[in-house]
């Protein structure tokens, strides 16, 4: 398990226990009681720590290395999952995956952005930072599931969509926008669910629903708060001021109307119990389902037309 800077102290409480299971094996001494006891001072310390956290360390739980991707909530959450490929008019981007599925029986279309587990993966998925492609293929699987009345649950998790001079030539900023035209008007419930990152119109691109959700420690916002700082300030120095002017955690978007619902964590993080975060994910998707597929399918698409219409607000001086 990797630790963040500020959970150093529950990293030395983990090493006592470490020390602790070591001494057991080796003169097989009874630990039992001492080691529960530093595990619960191990969740304890968890709850203190992450009742506190600031904006610029939510950013850095998002990013944590061992938080769940798309592509293990797809396997936990789902059956039957099928793949789907290419945006039939270049190629197959491995940043945005997606397909067929099944929620308890329940016939649907799955997509998000997937970052890759190690090295290696993270470079061939391109850090979750998608291609004009990915969004085009992205598109393809939405028409496919409204074409067979199939709902569609999107999963966002990028630093922001793919910026090179490659992708602007094969016009990254059409796709994205013909996604967001395209996903107004869909006539099957649409739930997005930010699972860690959410940067930029690389997040919006699937992030149209008539339901919006993030996970606790999720950001979502124009900028991230390092390219800010150095837009700004001309540094990235100044990251953690601009991760709190940004306003950017899932508390604020809540606030702003931005977001629809907020699903709490469990302490530690997703990452410290990945089982019971996707516990928690399927029982929303579940019921919002349920909700959603009660309401008519014109009614539903006015609804979402008229909740992102009046998103924003400001005052005149």
């Amino acid at each position: 398990m990797q630790f963040l800077d500020f959970e150093q102290p529950i990293e030395d409480l983990f090493a006592q226990v470490n020390k602790l299971k070591e001494l057991s094996a080796k003169n097989g001494v009874d630990v039992t009681k001492t080691l529960a006891e530093l595990e619960a001072s191990i969740e304890n310390e968890r709850r203190r720590i992450y009742q506190e956290l600031t904006p610029w360390q939510r950013v850095q739980l998002s990013r944590h290395p061992d938080r769940p991707y798309t592509l293990y909530y797809v396997e936990q959450i789902f059956t039957n999952f099928r793949e789907l490929y290419g945006d039939r008019q270049v190629k197959d981007d491995k940043a945005m995956v997606g397909g067929m599925a099944e929620l308890e029986g329940m016939p649907v279309m799955v997509m998000g952005q997937q970052k890759g587990v190690n090295t290696k993966m993270r470079q061939m998925r391109n850090f979750g930072m998608a291609n004009p492609e990915g969004y085009r293929k992205a598109l393809r699987l939405m028409k496919m599931a409204e074409k067979f009345n199939r709902p569609i649950i999107t999963f966002i998790d990028t630093p922001g969509a793919y910026p090179g001079l490659e992708a602007e030539e094969r016009g990254q900023g059409e796709a994205i926008a013909r996604n967001l035209f395209e996903m107004f008007n869909l006539t099957v419930p649409v739930i997005c669910v930010i699972i860690g990152e959410g940067a930029s119109g690389g997040a919006l691109g699937i992030g149209i629903g008539d339901r919006v959700a993030m996970l606790e420690n999720t950001w979502y916002t124009v900028i991230s708060p390092e390219n800010c700082s150095t837009i700004l300030w001309r540094s990235w120095d100044y990251k953690v001021q601009a991760a709190e002017q940004l306003k950017l955690t899932s508390e604020d978007m809540k606030s702003f109307g931005l977001v629809d619902d907020v699903l709490k964590e469990p302490n530690g993080g997703a990452h410290a119990k990945p089982e019971e975060m996707a516990e928690t994910l399927k029982k929303y998707l579940l019921d919002t389902i349920s909700e959603l597929s009660a309401i008519e399918p014109a009614k539903r698409v006015e609804e979402r037309i008229n909740k992102f219409s009046a998103m924003g607000f400001y005052e005149e001086v």
